[in-house]
């Protein structure tokens, strides 16, 4: 708010009124007033993780490096790499592997889920396959993908798609089984065709489940293919997760640790944006 050389100084009054406004706005706009927490936690995290390695000494470096020791094996490998590749080539790596058999699995899921929903027959010959497969761990997968596909990208792929696939199809029959009975009766009210039922009343509905069990298979890609990476893989944020553990070199395992971290944060972080724009209804219904 600006003011002129010949304006009055401000009241108590109005200082106190502008004040509130800012107050209410605040209120208003609560991820501004919250954006510093996440800030905060991190630099407490830090703050304890370097009191207890430095400063008390609770724990040898082997078992928990402090964060210099960290920050410079970071260093070391961004400039220089480890074991013949990159940071950059094993980041690549893993994040290539996690999109494409996720994307395919959203791809292929979304439908699936809608064709179960829609068709007691459907469901009925593909639920007992889902529920089956879900409990099996990632790791009972592994040798099976490598003898069928090989240790290269494709069993990457493969594995990915498939250990995330059921919670995609389950999201998305869940979503369309929850549609409000009193939305698709005031669309047949109005008259609306079955492509119209779809596009405006079924489709919005399971979105924001559909969202949910993204954001959960995107957890269960990353545990994939962290394993996958561990078995069978030169490159990649796993396979160096593996070397360096085998050598011994525990801060290079916290570097790994630490950008599977941050790279899984930010895909969340990407699709909870891209829901926030698809549904911004969600949760004002």
């Amino acid at each position: 708010m600006g003011y002129s050389m010949n304006s009055t100084p401000a009241t108590a009054e109005e200082l106190a009124q502008e004040a509130s406004t800012v107050a209410v706005n605040s209120k208003a706009n609560p991820k501004f007033r919250h954006a510093y927490v996440p800030w905060l936690v991190a630099v407490v995290i830090i703050a304890l993780w370097w009191l207890v390695t430095s400063v008390l000494h609770l724990f040898t470096p082997l078992a928990l490096p402090s964060p210099q020791s960290v920050a410079q094996n970071l260093w070391s490998i961004a400039t220089t790499g480890y074991n013949g590749y990159s940071l950059l080539d094993n980041i690549g790596a893993s994040v290539v592997r996690i999109a494409v058999g996720f994307v395919a699995a959203i791809i292929i899921g979304v439908p699936i889920g809608f064709w179960m929903a829609s068709s007691e027959l459907v469901f009925n010959a593909i639920d007992p396959i889902l529920q089956f497969l879900r409990p099996i761990p990632p790791l009972a997968y592994i040798p099976v993908m490598v003898i069928w596909f090989g240790p290269g990208q494709l069993s990457k792929f493969v594995l990915i798609f498939f250990c995330t696939i059921p919670i995609i199809i389950i999201s998305a029959m869940s979503g369309v089984k929850n549609v409000q009975e009193t939305r698709i009766r005031v669309a047949q009210v109005f008259g609306a065709n079955s492509r119209q039922m779809f596009r405006y009343v079924v489709l919005p509905s399971a979105l924001p489940e559909i969202f949910t069990g993204m954001r959960v298979g995107i957890g269960i890609a990353w545990t994939c293919l962290v394993a996958a990476e561990m078995i069978a893989a030169q490159s990649g944020l796993g396979a160096m997760i593996l070397t360096a553990g085998n050598e011994l070199r525990t801060p290079v395992v916290f570097v790994g640790i630490l950008f599977i971290g941050i790279i899984g944060y930010l895909m969340e972080l990407l699709i909870r944006t891209v829901e926030g724009r698809v549904i911004p209804w969600k949760g004002k219904a």
